[in-house]
C-alpha cells in the first residue's frame, strides 16, 4: 500500500539522523512517498524491492542490519540500496529475483 505522508516520512527518517526528506521509504508493509515527489513506477519498484528484502529477513533483522550498515558505510554502500538502485528500472525484477538477492551486493 502506497501512502503519501511527509510527517510519517520525517518521523521514520529521524532514526537515520534526520536530514533531507527522501523521495520514498519502505516500512513494511507500506511504501511512504514524499508529497513533493511524483511516485514514478521506478520509485515504487525501488521501494517494493525493499519490501521484499524486509519480508525475507523477517522485518526486524532487516532494520537492524540496514541501520548498522548505514552508519558504518553510508547510504549508497548499504547492500539493500545497491540492489534496489541497480534494479529499480526493471519493473519485472521482482518476478525473477532470487531469494536474498541483496547478498550479491555485499
Amino acid at each position: 500500500m502506497v501512502i503519501v505522508n511527509d510527517r510519517l516520512l520525517r518521523f521514520l527518517c529521524s532514526f537515520l539522523g534526520g536530514g533531507e526528506l527522501p523521495a520514498g521509504m519502505a516500512f513494511f508493509p507500506f511504501v511512504i512517498i514524499n508529497s513533493e515527489v511524483e511516485p514514478t513506477p521506478e520509485l515504487i519498484n525501488h521501494e517494493r524491492i525493499h519490501l521484499r528484502q524486509q519480508l525475507e529477513m523477517l522485518v526486524i533483522p532487516f532494520y537492524i542490519w540496514y541501520i548498522i550498515a548505514y552508519y558504518r558505510r553510508g547510504y549508497m554502500q548499504v547492500s539493500f540500496e545497491k540492489e534496489a538502485y541497480a534494479n529499480d528500472s526493471d519493473l519485472n525484477y521482482l518476478k525473477k529475483r532470487r531469494i536474498f538477492g541483496f547478498m550479491r551486493y555485499l
